[in-house]
Parts: C-alpha cells; sequence; structure tokens
C-alpha cells in the first residue's frame, strides 16, 4: 500500500513539474495541430475547454462530424485563452465550442476576470472569422461526499458563482447574437445541484452526463451552422452514442 501512495505521489510530482514548464499546456495538443489537415467538405468545430471536454470522446459520442477536442484537465479561461490561437485558429474551424469558468471558480479567480477572458476569446473568434458558442458551465453536487470526502464539491465549486456566470454568459450572448449552450438546464435537480446520476464525483459528467450533453451541443451547434433540425439529411450524417 505504501508504494501504491509512492507511486501517486511521483505521479502528480510529475504533472505538476510540466504545468511548472508549461503553465499553458501548449506542449499537448502542438503536434497534434502541427498534423491536422485542413477541413474536407464538413465543417470543423473545435471543443476548448477543461476536463470535462478532455474527457469527452467526440468521435464515440458523434459520427460523422469534424469535431475535434482540445480540452485540457484543470484549466482556467486564462490558460484556455493563451492557447487559443494555436489550438483553435491553427485548425480553421468554423465554429469554437467553449466550455470554461469552472476551474476559474476552484482557483479563487473574480468574477469579473472570468468575464473579460470569455469576452476575449468571442473578441479572437470573431477576429478570426470563426463562430464563437458559449457552454454554460455545469452545476455541481455534494451527493458522492460519502463514498469520498473529497467529493463535497459545493466548497470549491460554489453554486451561486456558478449560476452567476452562466446568468452573465447567457446575457453576453444575447446581445451579441450569440449561441449559448445550455448544459446546466439540462443536468440541474430540483435542489440546484448537478443530478446524481449524472457524474461519479459530483463535478465531471459520467456517460450518462455526456449522453444528456450530446444533444444539447448537437442542437446548438446545429443552429450556428444554419442546419435544419432533426432534418433527415442531419440524420444520416450523424448519430449520438445512446
Amino acid at each position: 500500500m505504501q508504494q501504491y501512495f509512492e507511486t501517486i505521489l511521483q505521479a502528480q510530482n510529475q504533472v505538476e513539474q510540466k504545468r511548472d514548464s508549461d503553465p499553458n499546456g501548449l506542449k499537448r495538443y502542438s503536434e497534434a495541430d502541427s498534423k491536422m489537415l485542413p477541413p474536407t467538405k464538413l465543417p470543423r468545430v473545435v471543443f476548448l475547454g477543461d476536463s470535462t471536454t478532455e474527457a469527452w470522446r467526440l468521435n464515440e459520442y458523434f459520427t460523422g462530424r469534424d469535431f475535434i477536442n482540445r480540452g485540457i484537465g484543470d484549466q482556467t479561461t486564462l490558460q484556455m485563452l493563451a492557447r487559443f490561437r494555436q489550438d483553435v485558429v491553427s485548425l480553421n474551424p468554423k465554429v469554437v465550442a467553449v466550455l470554461g469558468g469552472t476551474y476559474d471558480i476552484a482557483a479563487g479567480i473574480s468574477l469579473n476576470q472570468i468575464e473579460e477572458n470569455l469576452t476575449t476569446i468571442g473578441d479572437l473568434a470573431k477576429a478570426h472569422g470563426i463562430k464563437a458558442v458559449f457552454a454554460s458551465i455545469l452545476p455541481v453536487n455534494d451527493y458522492h461526499k460519502d463514498a469520498d470526502p473529497r467529493y463535497e464539491m459545493t466548497l470549491s465549486h460554489a453554486p451561486e458563482a456558478i449560476q452567476s456566470i452562466n446568468n452573465w454568459m447567457k446575457g453576453y450572448c444575447q446581445s451579441l447574437g450569440l449561441v449559448y449552450m445550455d448544459y446546466y438546464s439540462a443536468m440541474v435537480d430540483s435542489a440546484g445541484r448537478l443530478q446524481a446520476d449524472l457524474s461519479d464525483d459530483g463535478l465531471h459528467p459520467n456517460a450518462k452526463g455526456y449522453r444528456v450533453m450530446s444533444p444539447v451541443a448537437l442542437e446548438a451547434i446545429g443552429r450556428v451552422l444554419g442546419e435544419p433540425e432533426e432534418s433527415p439529411q442531419s440524420k444520416r450524417r450523424f448519430r449520438i452514442l445512446k
């Protein structure tokens, strides 16, 4: 058992060292970005985000789409902003789907700063002819804290802060005619928490959680691209993993 914990500690130290040498995670996708072929007939969509995006196996949940995953665990919106040119602009997407903010809240970053970072991401996307879709921060819960005290997520990810950012984001999108991708409403329960069966730790979606998120993402991206909702043509071009 002691050896097990020493191995875990060594792995954590290695992660921290990598972060110190590359604080914004630019190395994470640099090779993949350099090898990425130009978009073909399918409109390309880059998913920019943190661990929720990184763990989402887009090629399995969506088929027949040019969806590119550029999520990095634990990242803040400022870190996403720092790699926007490399991990988004260089890939020539039609759309960027942005999901960020929950780790800003956990790090104690002010709501105003989060809003400024997201606004700058939106400005950069517009400047490069990319249509931005902004996703709501997911709700969290403490329902699994009996299994592990670290799963008491409302302590570090305050629900009030999540709601505040989401309300701002919705208004921001409305003011600029952008699409707001509302995962929150699809996943929250009557107590204002993430539905218990959609996550195993109260923060990250599990397979069922991603199945709830998938149609929300597809509908929002379809609106941006002007795709007819639930058209026979759209159904032939992709499927959602059940």
